[in-house]
């Protein structure tokens, strides 16, 4: 088992918690884990990527070469493909389509909409809008998490245990909206892959 992941987004919006429930994950089914970060200036809306390596046999380096990216994992499309040249010709993108406009200059809407589109293994759907009908607007990233899973090859239940120790002390109502969050994300894959 092996599986290299390229969580992208922007500074605030939760990479890196996504990593950490993941890194979680993979040491509680014994598996090998590698990871580096670049925060940016993620202070200031700045990108935040990170290389999450996961794999069964002993991992020698944290970075992902270009092509070599099982997944790309981003909560915001301009991000998304920001990291193509480091997805696999069989990778996966995993992304939110709401745009976060931090730069005067972003790219039209539509035309990073196009480019997406062309790209014959995705799941695009606008997170945002999932969260904030789930009554839970800043849990954007753990519908991606849930969305990205399906990819993954770690137990569902050893994630959810990982969202649930990370949120305990938040109380149960967090755990439970971000549970929510993660298995709405979830659905939403599985429900793509199977009209496939």
């Amino acid at each position: 088992m092996k599986t290299d992941i390229i969580l992208a987004g922007v500074g605030g919006q939760g990479i890196l918690t996504i990593a950490t429930i993941l890194g979680a994950s993979a040491l509680k089914e014994n598996l090998y884990l590698k990871q580096s970060e670049v925060h940016g200036m993620s202070q200031r809306g700045g990108d935040v990527q990170s290389n999450l390596r996961i794999s069964s046999s002993p991992i020698y380096s944290d970075l992902i070469p270009a092509g070599g990216a099982d997944i790309i994992v981003s909560l915001e499309p301009m991000e998304a493909l920001r990291y193509v040249p480091f997805l696999s010709e069989s990778g996966w993108i995993v992304t939110n389509t709401s745009p976060f406009v931090n730069i005067d200059n972003y790219p039209d809407v539509e035309g990073l909409e196009k480019e997406l589109d062309e790209w014959g293994n995705i799941v695009a759907f606008d997170m945002d809008a999932v969260a904030r009908g789930l009554m839970s607007p800043r849990s954007s990233n753990m519908v991606l998490l849930g969305a990205a899973s399906p990819f993954i090859e770690m137990r569902q239940e050893e994630i959810e245990g990982s969202i649930e120790s990370l949120f305990r002390k938040k109380g149960d109502k967090t755990v439970d909206m971000n549970m929510a969050a993660f298995r709405a994300g979830r659905r939403h894959t599985e429900d793509l892959l199977e009209s496939r």
